[in-house]
């Protein structure tokens, strides 16, 4: 192909760009506008960039089938896929506090479920999960400090063996839950010590990971989601200090401000003062929210 030719081709494919911009002229929303011109622009301007062919782009079409249709009611492949992809973390980033008082946010995940059984100061989250028993506290405050009483603290997390309540047939809800934080913005419970897991690598974004020799290793967490009238929510986990897999997550969203000391404790005396028998593990997050 000659340089006209050259030329002449990408007049007509800049022309095909131009012509689905301006199908988007009559729409009533200006951010809708905005985000659509945008996400065309930047779609062909990748696909000019890669030079895709046509059976590239039926592999890529027939992968988000497989996304889509490998989602059930308890396991969201496209937050998986988002979360590999980093744009899950990119998106948290952009949309994070600017105060940095403030704690700070990390990835939702796939494995949230709606309607979790409240428990009381002090309750257990981990009815049936196995594991070494936690003791969780902290206190909830803005950025300078001032107690926010009543505010929601919903939590969840995997067994020791890395799976999580959703993931195991016949399981009923089991390590989450929420609670509200007394007058003082205290909260405290029991769950057990979080422990690595990979994340569901047998569907289509296990074979992304496969393909890319990536791992699919998380480190331990706990994840919390912390809401009060007023306040930004926040969405965030809190990392087991000198785990596996800190350097490495799978989903990019560990920060060294959610590292924490999971402090191993003998058996004896609980810190609500009843016995008990087994080696057990404590761990303290405070945590600052910004006003809307």
């Amino acid at each position: 192909m000659n340089v006209e030719d050259s030329t002449a081709k990408s007049r007509r494919l800049a022309a095909v760009t131009e012509e689905v911009v301006r199908s988007f002229d009559g729409t009533e929303s200006p951010r809708l506008k905005e985000v659509l011109s945008s996400l065309v622009r930047h779609l062909h301007a990748f696909a000019l960039d890669v030079g895709l062919t046509e059976q590239e782009w039926t592999k890529a079409i027939d992968y988000l089938t497989d996304t889509g249709q490998t989602c059930t009611d308890t396991r969201q492949e496209f937050i998986l896929l988002s979360d590999v992809l980093g744009l899950s973390m990119l998106t948290v980033g952009l949309n994070a506090p600017a105060d940095e008082r403030a704690t700070e946010s990390t990835v939702f995940g796939p494995f949230f479920v709606e309607g979790s059984p409240h428990i009381p100061l002090d309750g257990n989250i981990s009815k049936d999960l196995s594991g070494t028993p936690c003791y969780v506290r902290g206190t909830v405050a803005d950025v300078d400090g001032e107690p926010i009483p009543g505010a929601r603290i919903e939590v969840w997390e995997a067994d020791d063996t890395g799976f999580y309540d959703v993931q195991i047939e016949g399981a009923e809800l089991d390590g989450r839950g929420h609670l509200f934080a007394d007058d003082d913005g205290a909260y405290r419970f029991w769950s057990v010590v979080p422990a690595p897991y990979p994340i569901p690598y047998d569907g289509p974004v296990g074979e992304l990971l496969t393909a890319t020799a990536r791992s699919p290793m998380r480190p331990a967490h706990l994840h919390f989601m912390v809401t009060a009238p007023g306040y930004h929510p926040l969405i965030t986990h809190i990392f087991v200090a000198g785990g596996p897999h800190l350097d490495s997550d799978a989903v990019f969203g560990v920060k060294s401000s959610l590292i924490y000391e999971f402090t191993k404790r003998p058996a004896g005396t609980a810190p609500t003062g009843v016995p008990i028998e087994t080696p057990w593990a404590e761990v303290t997050f405070d945590i600052r929210l910004v006003r809307d």
